[in-house]
């Protein structure tokens, strides 16, 4: 038998709070402190836990996207074709800063389809058109 687990990505950061807040509104999801850890905060959307925010007051923010170092792990977050240049809005507004923009060529009217950001904490995260996805945490 398999022992029940789950998997929470988890960022580390000074000010926890905030950042919580920040991926919160932009996925619409909440924050509520982890049970047990008073230095965990979760970010739970409608399918559950979907990123951890740790406090800790030694983290030092990443350098990406310096041409020296490499990316490492960044946010994937998917977003209807028809709402991405709203939800690039959305980020903007909330904190997020600007890195670059791609186009794979999915995209008919020449617009960026992959845009790639730092949140507030300097943390890396991508916007990226894409069809609603075909599987679901809660399907039967």
């Amino acid at each position: 038998m398999t022992v029940p687990k789950t998997c929470v990505l988890v960022l580390d950061s000074t000010d926890p709070e905030p950042l919580a807040r920040f991926y919160a509104t932009l996925l619409g999801a909440t924050v509520d402190p982890a049970p047990g850890d008073h230095d965990l905060l979760l970010v739970s959307g409608h399918s559950g836990v979907v990123l951890g925010i740790r406090r800790d007051l030694g983290q030092a923010p990443p350098s990406w996207p310096r041409p020296e170092d490499s990316q490492q792990a960044h946010l994937q977050i998917l977003v209807a074709p028809d709402g991405l240049d709203e939800a690039e809005r959305e980020a903007v507004s909330l904190g997020a800063r600007p890195v670059a923009a791609e186009q794979d060529g999915t995209r008919t009217d020449r617009r960026t389809d992959l845009r790639r950001y730092t949140d507030p904490g300097g943390h890396s995260f991508v916007l990226i058109s894409s069809a609603p996805p075909v599987w679901s945490p809660h399907r039967e």
